[in-house]
């Protein structure tokens, strides 16, 4: 016999943003019985907003991503709470590696040349992303600068390289479909709104009708998170009721579950952690779309150490130079895909590292990653750039409740016609009863790699099981 809203026992895996917004949703909709097991010992999964510096700094999500269409936009666009970033990135310097800066307006042509040869619209099917690039971007550079420097114009494009493939998080972008860029819609308007001093934490606040004056609580979710509770087994143990077992032994009976654990967790975990074996079209998602790694480097001074006039810079590394750096203990440098001030935080610089580097660096010691920095930094720069008085990063991939940074779609994803939504599909039991869910940003056909594409999945998770529980009148 169905249950109503107010008896069905539901479980959520996960007290990230979808988790989050599954959960809030069920609990706005009369859902009596909701639950989130969380492995780590805090909310928000790749959330994470912690004091540093002048105020706050982000260690995961960081900017909300366009204004139409965009479901975290829609929730605090009249809040107050969003500051524009516009041209604050456009100073970007390119640097090489003997200290030589390219003058703004040549880098900023060789930077548009590059962004114009990424596949898409009806150019995305075909090929990988850096297949595509490589061809179109010599065509380019042909037909509007002749002229220019082909080593340097070489730096140029392995420079973009890899800075695509940290907004992508791919290790390369030979790995990354062509279709990303036809199946990702854009919302448009600012791509990289920031929180001001707030971070992002305070859209999770929001979500769960916490106010702004309020201590850290959790509003609507209080007394729904277990934290701490890492999630090992789930077990169909009959047509209608689910078993989830977790690290310390504590086992929960429930008729529906969500999982919004990161696509790295499942790959490394869906054989041992769901029984039966999920189906095989969701397997070949898991195994086929890559969850990368991208990680930031917070650092402190005690004044600005760039000049008023300079953002930041990209590394262009001349092929010499780069062939010593591939032969040293500072090898890992090479990741870096860019160096830049903070909007609302003066004193700090932020560097970004991923793919294969980002994940080794994971490994080094604060100290060890501080003199490759330093390094880096004599070897770019003309000024000097003092040791910083606070250093801060994060390591996506060494946690094991994550596993990587956000998702893009492989190659080997269109090989096996497979995707985002392969892995969003539930898992039903008898009599279309969806028992075992999916979400998370991995889940989002549109909106994938984003907060608002991972909300949007907690609320299409949320909305599966109310419409299921619609033609339920009574609350018994």
């Amino acid at each position: 016999m169905k249950k109503c809203r107010a008896s069905s026992r539901i479980l959520l895996i996960g007290a990230g943003v979808s988790g989050i917004a599954a959960a809030t949703r069920l609990l706005q909709n009369k859902f009596g019985n909701v639950q989130i097991l969380e492995a780590e010992k805090r909310i928000g999964g790749r959330i994470n907003t912690i004091p540093f510096g002048d105020n706050v700094i982000d260690m995961g999500a960081q900017w909300c991503h366009g204004e139409q269409r965009n479901c975290v936009y829609e929730m605090v666009k009249d809040l107050d709470l969003l500051d524009f970033t516009g041209d604050f990135f456009s100073g970007v310097r390119m640097v090489r590696s003997n200290k030589e800066v390219i003058p703004l307006e040549l880098g900023q042509q060789l930077y548009g040349i590059a962004d114009m040869s990424v596949p898409k619209g009806s150019n995305a099917e075909a090929e990988s992303v850096g297949s595509h690039l490589a061809e179109h971007y010599w065509q380019e550079i042909e037909s509007q600068l002749p002229q220019v420097d082909r080593a340097l114009a070489t730096e140029a494009l392995e420079c973009f390289s890899r800075h695509e493939s940290s907004i992508l998080a791919s290790d390369n972008l030979f790995e990354v479909s062509g279709r990303l860029h036809l199946e990702y819609e854009k919302c448009s308007g600012d791509q990289l709104l920031n929180w001001r001093d707030k971070g992002y934490a305070r859209f999770l606040r929001l979500l769960m009708k916490v106010c702004e004056d309020e201590p850290e609580e959790l509003g609507a979710l209080e007394g729904c998170v277990l934290l701490g509770k890492k999630v090992v087994k789930i077990e169909f143990i009959d047509p209608d009721k689910v078993r989830v077992v977790c690290e310390d032994g504590d086992a929960f009976d429930v008729d529906h579950v969500i999982c919004t654990v990161s696509l790295g967790v499942l790959q490394e975990q869906h054989e041992r952690m769901f029984s039966p074996p999920l189906p095989a079209e969701k397997v070949n998602a898991i195994r086929s779309l890559q969850l990368g790694t991208v990680d930031k480097m917070f650092l402190e001074y005690e004044k600005q150490p760039f000049p008023d006039d300079f953002v930041g810079f990209f590394c262009l590394w001349r092929e010499e130079d780069l062939k010593q750096l591939r032969c040293s203990d500072f090898a890992w440098l090479e990741g870096i895909s860019g160096i830049h001030k903070i909007k609302h935080q003066p004193r700090l610089l932020l560097v970004w590292i991923g793919g294969p580097h980002g994940r080794r660096v994971e490994l080094l010691s604060d100290k060890r990653v501080l003199e490759g920095l330093q390094w880096l930094f004599c070897t770019f720069l003309r000024f000097d750039v003092p040791p910083p008085q606070n250093f801060f990063r994060s390591k996506w991939f060494a946690n094991p409740n994550f596993r990587g940074s956000y998702s893009y779609r492989t190659t080997r994803a269109d090989e096996l016609d497979t995707g985002p939504s392969d892995l969003a599909s539930p898992v039903m039991g008898g009599d279309g009863y969806p028992r075992l869910l999916f979400a998370g940003e991995a889940t989002s056909q549109s909106h994938f790699s984003t907060v608002h594409g991972a909300t949007e999945a907690g609320f299409r998770e949320a909305d599966r099981l109310i419409k299921y529980y619609e033609s339920c009148k009574t609350n018994r």
